[in-house]
């Protein structure tokens, strides 16, 4: 329906929508990046240039906006009646039969906002969105949220043709957050009652659902300390509320929110818990619970739950951390399991309610991802892109050259089993070869598995290098007391086994023990520095990336989730900060950071520079202007890898002609 008009014309978008797309790693992305779908299926609600756009499937487009303002967070509504969408701070209502549009709030401006996620719920928890419609198009759950009590971290946005200052509010750990309140009211604003979310007002608000039969809003409430998740049952007539149940975090834990839930139409919830020390799922009726899965393994999503069977389709990793899988288990039947993928893939879903038509993804360390239709029962009904590497595919010159991974484990020193990924160029006999080391080392995420990883790996070990990648404890899939290792202990265990990662290569006949390079971006750039710091003379080369350096610098969620409250844990900070030892580092490095960057703020860098730098120790550094978090575009990534290449070069002695 919009041909090339679907680039877009490069509109400059408001600094809201930039910084939106920015937590959802999407900042710099050109023309259609999302949409929604009409209940029915025969229209989409494109945001195109800051403005909105009605596609259906005979070609049509309708435009619904031209305003100055942007239009943040738009939907459909649940039976297609309205468009709703964010502007100027307020939550707006498009009446779709009539073209006129309701103002469903007016009072946000300055520092307050209605219907939008704030920083930390976005960056850190996973909510996008700050309003929620009623199943009947009737009424619409909406957070109000003021940013004043926030602090103001004045953000230099350094670009090529000049800086600009930005003062954002940024929620550093040990400093408070916004006032959250939840409101439910009618479409066009009327009805209005506010939810009762208790008496403390220091809180996060978690996640917001409604029951399929619109009687009940679900509210996950949870504390500061992120050791309590209540789910409260809310009445959107009059806002009152109780405590259905409540998750709490052992000692020395903390709670992880999820995706993986439903409300079921009989009133019962499938719940996600680590309760049994692993993520399973449950369910939850009348004041009763079911466990539905067991095991050492863990769920990651629900993918479709159909209640006239009992069917629910899921994603998990029973066999094998390596894998992802999808996977059916019964309400009927808890703990029979069933895998209905193909062995040896990473898998992903998407699906219709029921789960009866999947959209499966899946990759493997030999081909790039494919997309299928499949049925309940994970039968391909047609390829959506079945991404042949042959003929004019893009990677089909690079197949004769390409290395497949090799996996395998050591352990770490407390007899901890870690998984290992390795790719090698063909061997010769009786050569040694350098390694690029790749490593993240931070919670919430996993590194080492089946899944397609890229050409990058491909061209450096084209260039002669070794790819090696190892998953430390604390890492994401192996269960909630292999990543509370890292409670109150950054830069502790996680540094330790990607050394023991480092100490394994060495033993290693084919690799050369002198030419062994680290690489880290975000957390592991800060992995980065504090290897460095722990073991000087293990690498010839080091490149940190974006790093965290002071976790005082960072925001709450995320840090206080895992570290605590500076406030009462200072010594933890000060263990666990990388500026204090920055003179310790030795080997080679290369300090990297984006100066527009609003996640992990370029001061991160910088106090880490004017310590070297005051005490006469070398590095180098390349800072990107205009560039945020991720450092990224057609001619700054080929930038950044020329720069990133030719150091190492320069210190790891390589054979290699220099990088072009």
């Amino acid at each position: 329906a919009f041909g090339t008009a679907a680039l877009g014309t490069g509109a400059e978008l408001s600094e809201a929508e930039k910084m939106q797309r920015e937590r959802a790693r999407i900042g710099g992305s050109k023309g259609i990046v999302a949409y929604d779908w009409a209940p029915d299926g025969k229209s989409i609600l494109v945001p195109l240039d800051g403005d909105l756009y009605l596609a259906t499937l005979d070609g049509n487009v309708r435009r619904l906006t031209a305003t100055e303002g942007g239009e943040l967070n738009p939907v459909i509504s649940p039976r297609g009646g309205f468009a709703s969408f964010v502007r100027d701070q307020n939550l707006v209502v498009l009446d779709l039969a009539t073209a006129k549009e309701m103002k469903a709030t007016t009072e946000g401006k300055g520092n307050v906002y209605f219907g939008e996620a704030e920083f930390v719920a976005q960056e850190e928890m996973g909510r996008r969105t700050g309003y929620w419609w009623s199943p009947d198009d009737k009424r619409i759950a909406v957070q109000r949220f003021d940013e004043s009590p926030v602090g103001i971290v004045s953000r230099a946005a350094i670009g090529a043709e000049g800086t600009k200052i930005y003062d954002q509010r940024y929620p550093k750990a040990g400093t408070a957050n916004v006032l959250v309140d939840l409101y439910v009211m009618n479409p066009d604003g009327s009805g209005r009652v506010k939810v009762d979310l208790g008496t403390e007002t220091d809180i996060y608000l978690a996640r917001v659902n409604w029951t399929p039969d619109g009687k009940t809003l679900l509210v996950q409430r949870q504390n500061r300390a992120q050791t309590v998740l209540d789910m409260l049952a809310v009445d959107p007539a009059t806002g009152a509320s109780r405590v259905l149940f409540s998750e709490k975090s052992g000692d020395r834990s903390w709670i992880n929110l999820s995706d993986a839930y439903r409300p079921l139409k009989d009133g019962g919830l499938i719940w996600w818990s680590e309760r049994d020390g692993h993520g399973h799922l449950y369910r939850f009726k009348s004041g009763k619970w079911t466990q539905l899965t067991t095991g050492e393994w863990e769920v990651a999503d629900i993918v479709g739950v159909d209640e006239a069977s009992g069917r629910i389709t899921f994603t998990g990793n029973k066999d094998g951390v390596l894998e992802r899988h999808l996977y059916t288990v019964n309400l009927g039947k808890p703990g029979a399991v069933t895998r209905i993928t193909e062995p040896g893939w990473w898998h992903g879903a998407s699906a219709n309610g029921t789960a009866s038509k999947i959209i499966l993804t899946r990759s493997k360390s030999d081909q790039p991802p494919q997309i299928m239709l499949t049925d309940a029962a994970g039968k391909r009904l047609a390829w959506v892109n079945e991404n042949k590497v042959a003929g004019d595919h893009p990677y089909a010159p690079y197949v004769a050259s390409h290395q497949r991974k090799q996996f395998g484990t050591i352990k770490a020193a407390d007899g901890t089993v870690l998984h290992w990924e390795m790719i090698t160029p063909k061997l010769e006999p009786g050569k040694k070869y350098p390694v690029f080391f790749q490593h993240y080392g931070g919670p919430h995420s996993q590194q080492v598995s089946r899944a397609w990883g890229g050409a990058l790996q491909q061209y450096l070990v084209d260039r002669g290098y070794i790819w090696f990648v190892l998953d430390n404890r604390g890492a994401a899939n192996r269960g909630k007391a292999f990543e509370d290792h890292l409670y109150q202990a950054m830069g502790g265990v996680e540094v330790e086994d990607q050394l023991a990662g480092a100490a394994y290569l060495k033993t290693l006949d084919f690799v050369d023990a002198s030419r062994i390079a680290t690489y880290g971006w975000s957390y592991g750039g800060y992995m980065t520095l504090k290897m460095l710091q722990a073991a000087p003379g293990t690498f010839a080369a080091s490149i940190s990336g974006a790093p965290v350096s002071k976790w005082e610098l960072y925001d709450t969620h995320y840090t206080e989730r895992y570290m605590g409250d500076p406030r009462q844990v200072q010594a933890a900070y000060d263990k666990a900060n990388t500026v204090a030892d920055a003179t310790k580092i030795t080997d080679p490095l290369l300090l990297i950071h984006g100066m527009a960057d609003d996640n992990v703020v370029l001061e991160h860098s910088t106090v880490m520079m004017a310590k070297m730098q005051g005490a006469a120790v070398p590095f180098e550094t390349m800072l990107y202007p205009g560039q945020t978090h991720r450092v990224a575009g057609p001619g700054i990534s080929v930038h950044l890898w020329t720069t990133i290449l030719n150091f190492l070069d320069r210190h790891m002695g390589k054979d290699a002609p220099p990088a072009k």
